[in-house]
């Protein structure tokens, strides 16, 4: 059987010229890039030129503004938690949404227990953030300011320059999970005044295991990790260097080719929404039409549970991403969801649909044609 991958915003596959450019550095360009003979010049070297790489295609002013990590995840926790160790002692208020990944919101929570006030500003119904929320929270205690550029769930697009703006005016930290961007939509940070960023690369088709943080020049945070001078006394830990020559090769291969790509993929997913509108009524589409990424539908089915769709159409060979996680006890709908006061019935039903480059016309009728049978069985059988 054919298998169909729908779920890009989880990860993407490695593209086969990123793993060509890094292939060389698992083993004949083996050597730690902080050793001092010659070899180990050359992993440097190649680390070196891909943060150069990288902060050029950001339009960041300096490649000294680009660190490597692990991950998104771990970027978002340097960012939040640096920041809050910078202010240790004053502690203050810490402004995000109620709809940020869990790599945003778990940190805030935790930092909420030793003294500090995080607020989880509200969502319109498309899972957008009014920036004049962020105006009226922001006070002289304030110390940091973190707002998803587009959501991982729904894919609804922040007004992030209006917000990045506000928060200059009031001179507090700013930072963006760009975590889902990357790859997708233009960065240019000598235009956006943005402090803080997080990407990682396997959702932009490059390696597991790498993560890029862009913090400016001036922006103050301690580090997370301690052991070492890497980066800058910034991120301590032996660099990844075949994961970093990737991770570069990867966001320059996405965004060269993005505008076309955004293209062809708003179109397979406008395919795909207005097919399955039509043809099952109990059908909603979650989120913005318009302000959203090229690539992202989210979809709930009402009365069906969003768990056996997506096992239903595993079965038949598409993989896709379910917005609701089961438990034995209790089917918990999508924190997102509910900041967007959807349909709680609804939203039991939650799936996304994520696209990408090597998704096809052929791949959506295919879902076209065996998603309206599966979602007409699964509502005989549910207990919605």
């Amino acid at each position: 059987m054919k298998r169909i991958y729908m779920d890009y915003n989880a990860t993407t596959p490695l593209l086969p010229e990123v793993l060509d450019a890094m292939r060389p550095y698992f083993s004949e360009n083996f050597s730690n890039p902080a050793s001092a003979y010659q070899s180990a010049q050359v992993a440097r070297n190649a680390v070196e030129e891909a943060r150069i790489k990288i902060a050029q295609i950001l339009n960041a002013d300096s490649s000294e503004e680009i660190y490597f990590t692990s991950c998104g995840t771990e970027s978002n926790n340097i960012v939040i938690k640096g920041v809050a160790f910078e202010n240790w002692d004053k502690k203050g208020k810490i402004i995000t949404t109620s709809i940020e990944h869990k790599a945003v919101l778990q940190p805030f929570e935790w930092l909420g227990r030793y003294g500090f006030e995080p607020v989880f500003l509200p969502v319109d119904k498309y899972g957008i953030l009014n920036p004049d929320e962020i105006r009226k929270a922001i006070d002289k205690n304030t110390i940091l300011v973190s707002v998803m550029w587009a959501n991982n769930e729904v894919g609804t697009i922040q007004p992030i320059e209006e917000i990045a703006r506000i928060c200059k005016e009031y001179e507090v930290p700013f930072h963006t999970d760009a975590v889902q961007v990357g790859g997708k939509l233009k960065i240019d940070l000598k235009e956006m005044p943005v402090d803080f960023l997080s990407l990682s690369a396997h959702k932009f088709y490059g390696p597991k295991g790498v993560g890029v943080l862009y913090a400016r020049k001036k922006a103050r945070f301690q580090p997370l990790i301690h052991g070492g001078e890497h980066e800058r006394k910034k991120r301590a830990g032996t660099l990844n260097t075949p994961g970093i020559v990737g991770c570069a090769k990867a966001l320059e291969i996405t965004t060269k080719e993005m505008e076309l790509e955004n293209k062809r993929l708003w179109h397979l997913s406008e395919k795909l929404i207005n097919g399955v509108l039509e043809r099952i009524p109990i059908a909603i589409f979650d989120g913005h039409r318009e302000k959203r990424l090229a690539n992202t539908v989210h979809l709930s089915f009402r009365g069906v549970e969003g768990e056996s769709i997506l096992l239903s159409l595993d079965l038949k060979g598409v993989e896709i991403s379910s917005g609701s996680a089961c438990s034995s006890a209790d089917l918990q709908i999508s924190h997102v969801l509910k900041a967007m006061n959807c349909d709680p019935i609804a939203a039991q039903g939650a799936t996304r649909f994520s696209l990408g480059k090597y998704n096809t016309e052929d791949d959506i009728d295919y879902v076209l044609e065996i998603l309206p049978p599966i979602i007409e069985r699964l509502k005989t059988l549910s207990v919605l």
